[in-house]
């Protein structure tokens, strides 16, 4: 086979669901999703989907037992199998609104990153919209890990920009406990977002960065709830 066929991505499934299009193609030895013709993520490196939850863990005040977390975005599975193999997280509640990202998961592909963690009985998945369950939900977490678009600057479906604004911030807020943290991972530093957080009420706000091969850094913003 010709160097190039082996690099050419290959649709295992493609579905048209409330939120458009998601499809899951394999590229070589990877698995990659798109959404709506958008690049969301791959299982090429994990490193910075890792570094969202031991950098919201990191953060927590010291003595909390058993902390309790929200992934928003499920995605190839790389926070949530990072999540359940340390010890130290109590419930692990995992929010995604696509069936077949679920689907890829749980019968699919991707079972293979996120198998033994779906099978862990802190996890829990939640098939829901994220915005919706922010808004709505009465649960606190003492930690929020969101990874649902390629940042706050670069959304995949104009629904999801609410959850960066005012209203938003605030209902991520409602959600955690006092002291609990938010932690958002994005494609690319964003000052904007980072004084988004600092009005909305949140302290300590800094970012966290995860070199990548070419451009701007991977990040992490970070964002503690102080009553």
């Amino acid at each position: 086979m010709p160097a190039t066929d082996a690099h050419r991505p290959v649709v295992l499934d493609r579905r048209e669901g409330p939120f458009g299009e998601v499809v899951l193609r394999e590229r070589g030895e990877d698995f990659e999703i798109i959404a709506n013709g958008c690049f969301l993520m791959d299982t090429s490196d994990g490193r910075s989907e890792r570094l969202l939850v031991d950098a919201a863990l990191a953060a927590l005040p010291a003595g909390r037992p058993d902390p309790s977390v929200l992934i928003g975005g499920l995605g190839v599975g790389f926070s949530l199998a990072h999540a359940v193999a340390e010890p130290r997280w109590g419930r692990i509640v995992v929010v995604e609104r696509e069936e077949a990202i679920v689907d890829w998961h749980r019968t699919g592909p991707l079972g293979r990153i996120s198998r033994a963690a779906l099978a862990d009985p802190r996890t829990s998945i939640l098939r829901t919209d994220l915005v919706a369950h922010l808004s709505t939900a009465t649960e606190r977490y003492d930690a929020l890990c969101l990874d649902i678009d390629n940042g706050p600057d670069w959304t995949v479906t104009q629904d999801n920009g609410s959850l960066y604004s005012a209203t938003g911030l605030a209902a991520c807020r409602a959600r955690l406990k006092p002291g609990g943290v938010l932690a958002v991972w994005s494609a690319q530093p964003s000052a904007i977002f980072e004084e988004s957080l600092r009005n909305a009420g949140f302290r300590a706000v800094s970012t966290e960065e995860v070199a990548v091969a070419r451009g701007v850094p991977d990040v992490v913003h970070l964002a503690l709830r102080g009553d």
